[in-house]
């Protein structure tokens, strides 16, 4: 008899009237409907956990290099002739100059920061002060031009920018007036009194980062100068670079542009410890899930077990007729490839479906719960997003794919293996 070669038609054909069959024919339909529902649920939760994940750390990422330097430059202190150490930078436009010149550094600029307290009528609240020019203001992505923020830039010389979580704690709006109370103000005979000014809000922004839009205060640089006490000098120099990614790689230009006093302090440096965090919970939840898709897969062994016994007779007629072991193994290896192939398929269009309208889903679940299920305070960040990359639908796909045919082929084999003797002895 001449041999068929491997997944012919009537393979193809058997096995689908195998999946098809209602049970009373001996069929297992309804085994195959929770095998396929449970890896399509496994498959999607898969894919989502992913895409979240990844928004997540694009998200946090932005937020940071889009309202903070990728490096910060500071200075070691230096020991005055009173005998003070003195930390800042008196030569910090020499310094700037120089930093900016370095290849892959896109801006260098000058900055006062200090600690005050805010008032607006009954209501108070601390903030830092970051003391910068208008020109380098407007160059920060989640800050300046083009950011979602209210107000005219143009004015920012007249007043001060805040943050959007400051003006709804203190519920003051464009044009009104903020009392800035610093604890190192006016010295005198009987020691150093509070430095206290008002300054009119001019912008308001929203960096979408909880903790900046909640404490952050942008006053003009010569201002903050004169308020800090700090006439002729800069606290720090703000880097900013055209690929944040490699900051370590200009850390020797860097710190050679600087000078003998400099020091530097790099946005991994700051958030590294976070980002290695959510690597770690990356890992862990990406096996945690795998698992999930393994227990899902075990439901097709047990559907195909049951399908082997149900269909002893036919095996055994299709043996005596001529029908290979290989032949039965992958009429077997159909029926359930075939299972995990369509629930594979269905998981990723709902995991997709979920990564893209994440935005009106959440928002439906928070109307379910009555609001709050999201709290920026404690997550940082203002709404769950979500980035599916290609790179996670596949590893989702290849897994799924790869358990549903590896537990396909045991019983598989114990199908092709079966004596048709033993099978029809007692038909």
């Amino acid at each position: 008899m001449a041999s068929t070669p491997p997944f012919a038609p009537f393979e193809w054909m058997i096995a689908w009237r195998y999946l098809r069959a209602r049970r009373a024919e001996g069929g297992v339909s309804v085994m195959t409907w929770i095998s396929l529902v449970g890896i399509t649920l496994a498959v999607f939760a898969l894919i989502a956990t992913l895409a979240v994940r990844a928004g997540f750390r694009a998200e946090f990422v932005d937020t940071i290099l889009g309202a903070n330097a990728h490096v910060t430059v500071y200075s070691a202190g230096r020991v005055t002739e009173t005998g003070q150490l003195q930390r800042g930078f008196t030569d910090y436009d020499a310094i700037a100059t120089r930093v900016a010149e370095v290849p892959g550094v896109t801006r260098a600029a000058p900055l006062v920061k200090g600690q005050v307290m805010v008032t607006a009528g009954e209501g108070t609240t601390g903030a830092e002060v970051y003391g910068m020019r208008a020109a380098d203001l407007e160059a920060l992505p989640r800050v300046g031009r083009g950011a979602n923020a209210e107000g005219d830039l143009a004015r920012y010389p007249e007043g001060i920018a805040i943050g959007s979580g400051i003006a709804r704690e203190l519920g003051v709006g464009l044009g009104d007036r903020l009392r800035v109370i610093a604890p190192s103000g006016v010295k005198t005979a009987f020691g150093t009194s509070p430095r206290v000014n008002a300054y009119e809000v001019v912008y308001i922004f929203t960096a979408g980062r909880y903790d900046i839009d909640r404490t952050r205060i942008y006053m003009p640089f010569e201002e903050a100068q004169s308020y800090f006490n700090k006439e002729g000098m800069a606290d720090e120099i703000e880097v900013m670079v055209a690929d944040p990614e490699r900051v370590d790689d200009l850390a020797p230009a860097l710190l050679a542009a600087a000078g003998a006093e400099g020091m530097l302090w790099t946005w991994r440096d700051s958030s590294g410890a976070f980002l290695r965090a959510l690597d770690v919970e990356d890992n862990i939840m990406f096996v945690i899930l795998s698992i999930l898709v393994l227990i899902a897969s075990m439901n097709i062994i047990s559907g195909l077990i049951m399908l082997v016994k149900n269909k002893g007779r036919d095996i055994g007629i299709l043996r005596t007729m001529g029908l290979t072991e290989g032949a039965v193994l992958r009429v077997f290896f159909l029926c359930g490839a075939s299972t995990g192939l369509v629930g594979t398929a269905l998981g990723v269009v709902l995991g997709c479906l979920f990564a893209i309208y994440i935005d009106p889903i959440f928002s439906f679940v928070n109307y379910l719960a009555g609001g709050g299920v999201w709290d920026p305070s404690i997550r940082g960040i203002y709404a769950l997003p979500a980035k599916l990359q290609l790179q996670d639908v596949l590893s989702a796909v290849g897994l799924s794919l790869f358990l549903s045919f590896v537990v396909t082929l045991f019983p598989a084999r114990r199908a092709a293996r079966m004596n048709p003797v033993e099978a029809l002895r007692y038909e």
